[in-house]
């Protein structure tokens, strides 16, 4: 029997990671294995994102392609699956009518009932797109057709294993569903949910199981992590205890938790990072703008005083904090004055790094019905590049500030240059070898890339590095440990 190839891109966040890997192990598990070339898939699987038009706007012009592509290979399946099925089905469905189906966040677990019904309508001579959306009550799948193993969303999480045999060094593992925020600009709450966080058994037994699979680095994720909240034999269990029972679980190096929200944020998460010594001092805190005014047309629920205060006690409980954070220019009404506050609060707090969008109007968002998008694109770009030029500078500063110190790595495997040099080796014909002078490439505790000459037997564990050198984006140093011989 010719085995069923699977092609999966994820477009987003690291939620959509997660979930693409869980739909690649329940693919897997029907006989599926993943390719890198779409031409040649049996399925195509698009993971999407609705975060912003940009993001949707690079799905349709993709489903395009693979329009093409089904032309001249008609049996091949093509499915929607993640925020933007949830969000914009009925305009998938028109846009796209070669799209055989269409999953949200919240479905995700019919994925395997959705294929067997696609090849029966083909079967049957039937060509309809099959839609499984999480706030759809009209569709339920009959009676034995779910399978124990993925009977709901949870079990889906449960239930995850290595794909294609393999492990993974760094992984996700989802706390919490959904979110309950409703800040005017986004969309999260409509397409993934109310917020609802899993029980802390449930998390503490996929951790092992990760841990088995050979993960050293588990990040905990939420749409806003800190606010877990689970109540277990009559008490609620909050996020800072999850972080201890998580950081229990033997053979876990590494342990991370993104996205937080301020306005949530207690100082016994805090205190964990400090005591737990697995936790690593990084934490992603989206202050999103440091205006108030902004902030309250944002429905952000804080001020920017109270965010600065927040981070000042973070980085007095927790030394060597290392902070990155979100913002957004451009949002409907922002004036000059309130995009130099933002700029101000940049300059004070000094992140590590951030992740800076111009404001992109969302449907059936607050701002979207009550909130003009009065902002030019001229402006906003404008805005976007002064937001850009400072964070360069200060990510410089903060990595030259590091040449001459030594940090600790997760070696993750060869650096992209040392990739390329193999892939020119192998257009030439040449014999292919790793050298004891190939680039490797890493992660610190906080966060920032590392680029080091070293063996290969380095990869996957942890070593130190003397940094040597720096850009704004990534360190450079060398192996403090000796290289081994080759033999």
């Amino acid at each position: 029997m010719t085995e069923k190839r699977v092609y999966i891109e994820t477009m987003g966040c690291q939620m959509n990671v997660l979930d693409s890997g869980l739909v690649l192990g329940q693919l897997c598990a029907l006989g599926y294995r993943p390719t890198d070339d779409y031409r040649t898939a049996d399925l195509v699987v698009l993971n999407t994102c609705s975060v912003r038009q940009h993001a949707e706007d690079k799905v349709y012009s993709r489903l395009g392609e693979l329009g093409q592509v089904k032309r001249q290979r008609p049996s091949m399946i093509l499915g929607v699956i993640g925020c933007m099925a949830e969000r914009d089905h009925a305009g998938i469905r028109e846009r796209a009518r070669h799209v055989d189906f269409l999953c949200g966040p919240g479905s995700l677990n019919e994925v395997p009932e959705l294929l067997e019904e696609v090849v029966e309508a083909r079967d049957q001579g039937r060509r309809e797109v099959i839609v499984a959306l999480e706030h759809d009550h009209s569709r339920r799948l009959p009676a034995g057709r779910r399978t124990l193993a993925h009977d709901s969303i949870e079990e889906l999480d449960l239930s995850r294993f290595p794909p294609d045999g393999g492990s993974a060094l760094q992984s996700y593992l989802r706390v919490q569903r959904g979110c309950d925020k409703f800040c005017s600009f986004c969309v999260v709450p409509f397409t993934r949910g109310p917020e609802r966080s899993r029980p802390p058994g449930h998390i503490v037994e996929e951790a092992r199981r990760l841990v088995g699979m050979g993960a050293k680095e588990i990040t905990l994720l939420g749409q806003t992590v800190n606010s877990y909240s689970y109540e277990e034999h009559g008490r609620q269990v909050a996020f800072a205890e999850l972080l201890q029972r998580v950081h229990e679980v033997p053979g876990i190096e590494r342990l991370r938790f993104v996205t937080s929200y301020p306005g949530d944020f207690t100082d016994d998460i805090l205190y964990a990072m400090r005591d737990l010594p697995r936790v690593c001092e990084y934490l992603h805190l989206p202050a999103q703008s440091g205006s108030n005014g902004v902030l309250q047309r944002m429905k952000r629920q804080y001020t920017a005083e109270g965010y600065v205060e927040l981070i000042e006690r973070a980085r007095s409980i927790v030394p060597r904090l290392a902070l990155a954070g979100d913002f957004i220019v451009g949002f409907s009404g922002e004036t000059d004055e309130e995009h130099a506050e933002t700029l101000a609060l940049i300059e004070k707090i000094r992140y590590k790094g951030l992740f800076i969008f111009k404001y992109s109007e969302r449907p059936g968002t607050v701002a979207e019905r009550r909130l003009p998008d009065n902002v030019p694109e001229e402006v906003k770009q404008r805005r976007h590049g002064d937001v850009t030029r400072l964070q360069h500078a200060i990510s410089l500063a903060h990595h030259r500030a590091m040449i001459g110190g030594e940090v600790e790595v997760l070696v993750e495997g060869y650096s992209k240059a040392a990739i390329k040099a193999q892939q020119a080796e192998q257009c030439r014909g040449e014999e292919v070898s790793w050298r004891r002078s190939d680039q490797l490439v890493g992660r610190t505790r906080g966060d920032d890339i590392v680029v080091f000459a070293g063996d290969a037997s380095l990869i996957g564990g942890l070593t130190t590095v003397r940094i040597t050198a720096a850009t704004a984006l990534t360190l450079h140093g060398e192996a403090v440990v000796p290289i081994v011989p080759q033999s």
